[in-house]
């Protein structure tokens, strides 16, 4: 079975958590500062806070900003169900905005719209979909106007990059723009802990404040305490935290890991380059693009079939990919259109733009342990597949 993502382990990854078992200790222990210390040196950024996913990455983050009720947290319907939902989480109310057919970011025209629009957006949460960057300096124009906090959706974007007004080259997860940045660590992401979040920032405040959430609120620090007494067991709950923390064993991968990222992009990228030369000659199929002045992390390779004009039914192509033992996926099904935000209001056509490429997208095998022929032969199966699936065969879907 090729599937779509699938992790890289090696015996050196297995080598370095079975040294944390034999430590003794497994979680709350150095690894996970050593994580957070190697994390922010590669992002660029002043901090970083690693915790138990990339849910509560988002969770932790839309708290610690003080977002709550009566708020409300513009993003994208095209995304895993977690970012809006962490707004849900701290009582804000999501806002979508549609998204740009060409990069398939968050259309910052028609989310300058709606946050001038209403006052009561108060953050905005874009997401780098497939690791492409968004923009980011416009994301952080938007939000400076009306005093947004700015928080990135990087799940997808470890390893990403993208190229500043002023030509530097900037790292995903530098936060150089933006408030924070959440990273997640699920096994067919750019590196894993099994599973495992981040976020990174460069406000001080802001790292204690994530800190101490991701620990039940929990304050150890002699100098921060409202009551010091000196008494060495002592600590105070000073906000209804989580336990959102990470392992050491999960660390120990996590560094692991980190040490050959870019390995793992650098591979990405290869089988992104060979997808798109043997599709080019497709009309009615469209390959994704990183934007001009970005590399992707190349999470996905989300490519657009016209069913409509193969004549076939994707739902039947998706069937026979996966019984000859190409397991494809779908990212995402709009947000907006499931059942618990439909009740909140949203409805079928608002997001057309979305909607449109939800029912053309199907995502690739993309992972670094993809070999060249594998991808070959997910091509080949593709093309003979539609063919299968279509009511009136074409001689362009030939190989």
């Amino acid at each position: 079975m090729i599937s779509y993502g699938r992790q890289t382990i090696e015996a050196d990854d297995i080598e370095a958590v079975v040294k944390v078992l034999a430590s003794g200790m497994l979680t709350q222990g150095p690894v996970v500062e050593e994580f957070e210390r190697k994390l922010a040196a590669y992002t660029g950024a002043k901090y970083a806070v690693v915790c138990a996913n990339g849910t509560a990455a988002l969770h932790l983050a839309c708290k610690a900003a003080g977002l709550g009720p009566g708020d409300k947290v513009l993003t994208t319907p095209l995304t895993f169900l977690a970012t809006a939902n962490a707004a849900l989480y701290v009582g804000a109310a999501p806002v979508f905005v549609d998204i740009d057919p060409d990069t398939l970011n968050i259309d910052f025209r028609e989310a300058e719209k709606k946050v001038m629009a209403d006052h009561a957006i108060k953050a905005m949460i874009p997401v780098h979909f497939a690791g492409s960057p968004f923009d980011v300096e416009e994301a952080a124009r938007i939000s400076r106007q009306k005093n947004l906090i700015l928080i990135e959706d990087a799940c997808h974007a470890l390893g990403a990059s993208w190229t500043d007004s002023a030509g530097e080259v900037r790292k995903v997860g530098s936060s150089s723009h933006s408030d924070m940045t959440v990273f997640s660590f699920h096994p067919v992401k750019s590196i894993t802990t099994g599973e495992g979040g981040a976020i990174t920032t460069n406000s001080r405040r802001l790292h204690e404040r994530l800190t101490a959430l991701r620990a039940h609120g929990v304050i150890k620090d002699p100098a921060r305490l409202f009551n010091p007494e000196g008494l060495p067991w002592y600590y105070e709950m000073q906000d209804l935290g989580f336990n959102y923390r990470l392992t050491d064993m999960q660390s120990a991968l996590g560094v692991s890991q980190l040490n050959k990222l870019d390995k793992f992009i650098a591979r990405r990228k290869e089988i992104s380059s060979l997808y798109g030369r043997l599709l080019s000659k497709y009309p009615f199929i469209k390959t994704p693009v990183a934007a001009h002045g970005c590399e992707s992390a190349w999470h996905l390779y989300p490519v657009r079939i016209d069913f409509n004009e193969v004549g076939a039914s994707k739902k039947e192509f998706f069937e026979l990919m996966k019984s000859i033992g190409i397991n494809l996926q779908v990212h995402y099904i709009p947000v907006h259109l499931q059942p618990y935000y439909r009740a909140l209001g949203f409805k079928p056509g608002d997001f057309p733009a979305a909607e449109s490429f939800y029912s053309e997208e199907v995502s690739l095998p993309i992972y670094p342990l993809l070999a060249d022929e594998e991808a070959g032969a997910v091509v080949e199966a593709l093309l003979s597949t539609l063919a299968c699936a279509s009511v009136k065969p074409r001689k362009a879907l030939a190989i």
